[in-house]
């Protein structure tokens, strides 16, 4: 039976790239589902649809995408990050072939590819009506149904859906990487090369230094952090649920013992995953 991989489609996107990339890299004999939302390639893993699913978590232009850490958070049936693989994003400016620059009224994009792309439609398309689209390949699909319409997105969705080509590499610096997460029931085994990511809150009653004394139980055992960020909790305004990476699996001893004294304080606490960290040469 074959692997069964989720990911946030439809094909032609960024995603499908990296689940590709993924399969190639572990040697999986994979088939490919394309789910039309983040919360959807979740849900399809949870069910059992899927073995695993691959989602944007990140971009190293836009930051975080909110949609990820949401459901990995919130979820009442949680799964777990197992792997990461990050791979660069070269945007293009897609038309219907034929289709002049001068002749562009309106551009589709997904919201993060816009951003990332601000300054180039500023500069080269500042009357140009800009329409948001569930994904890059859905707003190729959607343009080229369109005239006087351009798209961003990918080669491969230009390949895919018959477009064409006006500029490439239009985003607004680069690098531009995107890291993506293989979402599954169970994280990966220790590798000896690891990071995990971990999600939590401090009980009501709130008091000062709870945060850094927390972040101490990693330094203190000379564990490095190398991300923290924090999201609304969605219970109330001004209360916010803070996700961490460090380095290491969750089974080491160090940070076994840093997230036993950490948990102490927490009204919430998960642990996201433990999993194999991102080598450029991987």
């Amino acid at each position: 039976m074959s692997h069964r991989l989720a990911f946030f489609g439809p094909a032609g996107t960024y995603t499908e790239e990296a689940a590709l990339k993924y399969s190639a890299r572990e040697d999986l004999d994979s088939s490919l589902t394309s789910m039309s939302t983040i919360t959807g390639v979740y849900t399809s893993v949870q069910s059992g649809m899927a073995d695993e699913g691959v989602v944007p978590i990140e971009n190293s232009l836009e930051g975080s995408v909110p949609e990820t850490l949401d459901v990995l958070v919130h979820s009442d049936n949680p799964l777990f990050i197992r792997d990461e693989i990050t791979i660069p994003i070269d945007h293009c400016l897609l038309v219907k072939p034929g289709t002049k620059t001068n002749e562009v009224e309106a551009i589709y994009a997904h919201p993060q590819a816009l951003g990332q792309c601000r300054a180039f439609i500023e500069k080269c398309f500042p009357k140009a009506l800009v329409s948001a689209a569930l994904s890059n390949a859905a707003a190729v699909e959607e343009m080229m149904s369109k005239e006087r319409a351009a798209a961003i997105g990918p080669k491969r969705a230009a390949e895919l859906y018959g477009a064409e080509v006006l500029a490439q590499g239009i985003q607004d610096r680069s690098p531009n990487q995107t890291r993506f997460v293989i979402l599954a029931h169970n994280d990966h085994e220790p590798t000896g090369d690891d990071k995990t990511s971990l999600a939590l809150a401090f009980a009501t009653e709130d008091r000062p230094g709870l945060l850094v004394g927390s972040m101490q139980e990693f330094s203190e055992r000379g564990i490095n952090l190398s991300k923290i960020e924090s999201r609304p909790s969605k219970e109330r305004l001004g209360t916010y649920i803070f996700l961490i990476d460090v380095a290491g699996h969750a089974s080491e001893a160090k940070l076994a013992e840093a997230i036993a004294h950490i948990k102490k304080n927490c009204s919430f606490f998960r642990v996201l995953g433990s999993y194999p960290r991102h080598r450029e040469s991987a």
